[in-house]
């Protein structure tokens, strides 16, 4: 393969991405400025966060996860021009991920009750429960906007969502600063103004996107046209098919952070603020990666509708040079200025001292972690998702949570031993979805 023959799949692939990438880093930025503005109150406060954010993740991930089935099932379909189908898969979808997500509600609001079993001081404990029930709150509008997010990125449109997403992210910053800081009269709350601030940015999501319906008629016409399509127990079963996989390989690999986040509590205080900083800047680059990826699944969804698997290969692999490069320069970042980058959330020299050592390996699994989130969404796209699911408990719950552990806690490497178990759980990751991949070309004739 010619370089010449990738060059019109990277310009489409990074204009469609474009928007999504924005929409990403607004997303990650609304928990990144938590931290930041969180981490300047206090390191207690800091460790707080990291705990009930690796918490509530793991349930965030998996109903976010469920929506992702929406966007291969509306993209093959739309690339087909079929629009009935299309909005079926709104109405079934739309139906699926609000029942889904009360049920997933109920069931992180009674992980609560059980945060004292986890082994965190009682600093750390007393600060995350309230700041996790206001996570917890926010749940379902964060659902119901990524359905929507993930209906829309299945017609091609990714601009919406980003829209929407930067401005619920200045409503974010705001809220914070009246919040955390006590300003214009309002009382300081530190940690729960952060939890305030996440919750008023995730209502005012969906809102926005239901004003954006009601003045497009281009797009409220697909809505119109839902109401009147049957909800069918086949298509609910087709998108959780999907969705699920999915959702369960998110929670694989946010639950081996979230152990990571638990064993890094067992450390100490400073060790957890630190590992929550270090995750932070790892996690900026993973979502651009991921925002990249996305609009991979939407072109190969696309590709797989017409059946031109030779343009879905280009546009894979094309997605992946493009991953691969931003997170070589990403690596090249977080070694050089490891030493600065911590002081971004906190004034605390030995969290900052840990940070640095967590970045270098951050630096490490960059590309293993940019390989697997460019194959995972191109398999996504295809529509395998169950295969997967399997490779990711392998990878991250066989293979990197015992690595972190014997390193830790066996080898006495500290906090950068349960980051070796990152690095290994990622590389096994990424390789063996890379061959899955090679496996299904090689099934549609497209090697």
């Amino acid at each position: 393969m010619k370089i010449q023959e990738f060059i019109p799949f990277y310009k489409r692939n990074l204009a469609l991405a474009f928007p999504i990438v924005l929409s990403q880093i607004g997303q990650v930025t609304v928990s990144l400025v938590d931290n930041m503005m969180v981490g300047h109150v206090g390191t207690v406060e800091l460790a707080a966060a990291a705990f009930a954010n690796s918490v509530f993740m793991i349930g965030m991930v998996f109903g976010m996860g469920i929506t992702f089935g929406l966007t291969p099932l509306v993209g093959k379909a739309y690339g087909n021009n079929d629009l009935k189908k299309t909005v079926v898969w709104l109405k079934n979808g739309v139906f699926s991920n609000i029942v889904s997500g009360f049920g997933l509600a109920m069931v992180m609001f009674g992980i609560y009750f059980l945060l004292p079993l986890m082994g965190q001081t009682s600093e750390v404990l007393n600060l995350a429960g309230p700041y996790y029930l206001l996570l917890c709150a926010s749940y379902i509008p964060f659902v119901l906007f990524f359905t929507f997010k993930q209906f829309f990125e299945g017609l091609g449109n990714t601009k919406m969502a980003m829209q929407i997403t930067l401005t619920a992210n200045v409503v974010n910053v705001l809220v914070n600063y009246v919040f955390i800081f006590g300003k214009f009269g309002f009382p300081e709350l530190g940690l729960n103004g952060a939890g305030i601030g996440t919750l008023v940015s995730r209502l005012i999501m969906p809102v926005l996107f239901s004003f954006y319906v009601v003045r497009h008629s281009r797009y409220r016409r697909f809505f119109l046209m839902a109401h009147f399509q049957p909800l069918l127990k086949r298509n609910v079963i087709s998108i959780l098919k999907i969705g699920l996989p999915i959702g369960l390989q998110l929670i694989v690999e946010v639950s081996a952070f979230g152990i990571g986040a638990v064993m890094m509590g067992w450390l100490g205080e400073t060790p957890l603020a630190a590992h929550q900083v270090a995750l932070g800047l790892a996690t900026f680059s993973y979502m651009i990666a991921l925002g990249v990826s996305q609009a991979n699944t939407i072109r190969v969804s696309h590709q797989m509708g017409i059946k031109d698997y030779t343009s879905m290969r280009r546009a894979a692999y094309a997605s992946t040079h493009l991953v691969l490069v931003f997170m070589s320069f990403t690596a090249l970042l977080f070694i050089l200025a490891r030493n600065f980058l911590p002081y971004l959330f906190t004034s605390d020299i030995e969290v900052i001292k840990i940070s640095a050592g967590l970045l270098i390996i951050a630096a490490i699994f960059q590309l293993f972690d940019g390989l697997q989130v460019s194959m995972l969404s191109t398999l996504r796209g295809m529509a395998d998702v169950t295969v997967p699911m399997f490779v990711a408990f392998i990878a991250y719950l066989l293979v990197g949570i015992p690595v972190s552990y014997i390193f830790a806690f066996v080898l006495n490497a500290g906090p950068q031993g349960i980051w070796y178990g990152y690095l290994v759980g990622l590389g096994t990751a990424g390789i063996l979805f890379y061959f899955r991949f090679r496996k299904n070309l090689k099934k549609l004739g497209a090697v």
